[in-house]
């Protein structure tokens, strides 16, 4: 998206100056113009390399049999990846001034996510958190230093909130000293109780006095994440295709999983932004709601494309688990991505029992494939391209009846 080369009214606290260092003052809600920068660009680019790694480490566990461990810890370095990220653009979208300072303490969260992506190996095969839990704390840090800059450039309520902020950041990293220091059985519980002290942090934080989010530049954001998270999808299941093809000499068996892949992955992009969700976005609360819930959009997501490795993997003969498994990799994190799609977005937008039954379904559909033997992928895929077609005709039926409506209602 570009910025309109007119000019327009500027919010108070847009940056205006190119003084090196700025006071870091709360943006405009309604600001002109805003979009993504390309400091955001890039970090979301760099934490796509950490979204790679689980997603490489996943497909590693699924092979091998260790479905439930590997979902498991897929499921915490996730959380991580996806929280620190969340945090950082909601931050953004408010306080964004894009001074020295601003841009310096931003690398250094790009750089704890690189530490994170370094570490998710271990994490995965012995369940070693320290690089994890250190990358994490270098985010977090950052992220606390930020919102401290904000509280004295702020005063009153929206001082109190961006203390309440870093406080509450500092306490939660930390709780997340036990991934490290406590036994094994007790780690999925530390994970369990300090993602939910998280999640509750903005909560507690915003109570009076809430940021000044852009929605527009929010929805902008978390689109741009999808793009990235599913062009990651289809990049590894490509180089998987490939590599299987030349070293095995399966064509032929791979050429249905490479359709039905890339059919989920198109059809996962058309979902997603068929409705302009921005419009949605008008109080905390329902933004709190639509943002958490990504997390199971942006994890759904990125284990299509590595449940697509496991078809691959199990069709050569390299993964030691059965067709259901393998497919099973690839039609329930599909399923699942059309849910939550649904729920945050589609079900918003949707008139009449048939629109709002066009996603459930389908995911519905996709599931039921799994049982389909080596045709499970093509089949959902196929699935898939159909849910598109069938809910753009319902919309574009109606499109032509209020028409039709519109044209023979009587003059006023």
């Amino acid at each position: 998206m570009t910025s309109s080369s007119a000019s327009a009214p500027v919010s108070p606290g847009a940056p205006q100056s190119h003084r090196p260092l700025r006071r870091l003052t709360a943006r405009g809600r309604h600001e002109a113009h805003r979009v993504a920068s390309p400091l955001e660009l890039f970090f979301d680019l760099c934490f796509v390399v950490a979204v790679a790694q689980a997603g490489s480490q996943l497909v590693h566990a699924v092979a091998e049999g260790h479905a439930g461990n590997g979902i498991l810890n897929y499921a915490m370095v996730f959380f991580a990846i996806w929280w620190a990220w969340m945090n950082f653009t909601w931050f953004a979208s408010a306080y964004d001034n894009d001074d020295v300072l601003y841009r310096v303490v931003t690398l250094v969260q790009i750089a704890g996510v690189l530490v994170l992506a370094a570490g998710v190996s271990s994490a995965f095969a012995s369940h070693d958190y320290v690089l994890v839990l250190l990358g994490y704390v270098i985010m977090r840090l950052a992220m606390v230093a930020q919102w401290l800059r904000a509280a004295r450039s702020a005063e009153g309520a929206e001082r109190t909130m961006a203390l309440r902020y870093a406080g509450g950041v500092l306490l939660c990293q930390v709780g997340w000293l036990g991934l490290v220091v406590l036994p094994e059985p007790a780690r999925v519980w530390v994970f369990l109780v300090m993602a939910i002290a998280e999640l509750c942090v903005p909560v507690y934080a915003e109570q009076h006095h809430p940021t000044t989010w852009h929605p527009h530049h929010i929805a902008e954001r978390y689109g741009l994440f999808t793009i990235i998270v599913l062009g990651e999808t289809i990049a590894a299941a490509t180089v998987a295709v490939k590599s299987a093809a030349s070293e095995n000499d399966a064509l032929g068996e791979l050429l249905p999983i490479a359709a039905g892949g890339l059919l989920i992955v198109f059809a996962a992009w058309w979902i997603y932004f068929v409705v302009p969700i921005h419009g949605h976005l008008r109080s905390s609360k329902q933004a709190f709601l639509w943002g958490y819930g990504h997390y199971l959009i942006f994890a759904s997501a990125a284990a299509i494309g590595a449940g697509l490795e496991v078809a691959v993997e199990q069709t050569v003969g390299k993964a030691h688990i059965s067709t259901l498994s393998a497919a099973a990799a690839v039609t329930l994190p599909t399923a699942l991505y059309l849910l939550t799609v649904w729920a945050l977005h589609s079900r918003h937008f949707k008139i009449g029992i048939a629109q709002q039954l066009v996603l459930p379904c389908a995911a519905l559909l996709v599931i039921c494939c799994t049982f389909l033997g080596r045709w499970s992928v093509l089949a959902a895929g196929l699935v898939s391209a159909l849910t598109v077609v069938t809910g753009t005709t319902l919309t574009a039926r109606l499109a032509a009846r209020g028409r039709r409506a519109k044209a023979t209602a009587p003059a006023a």
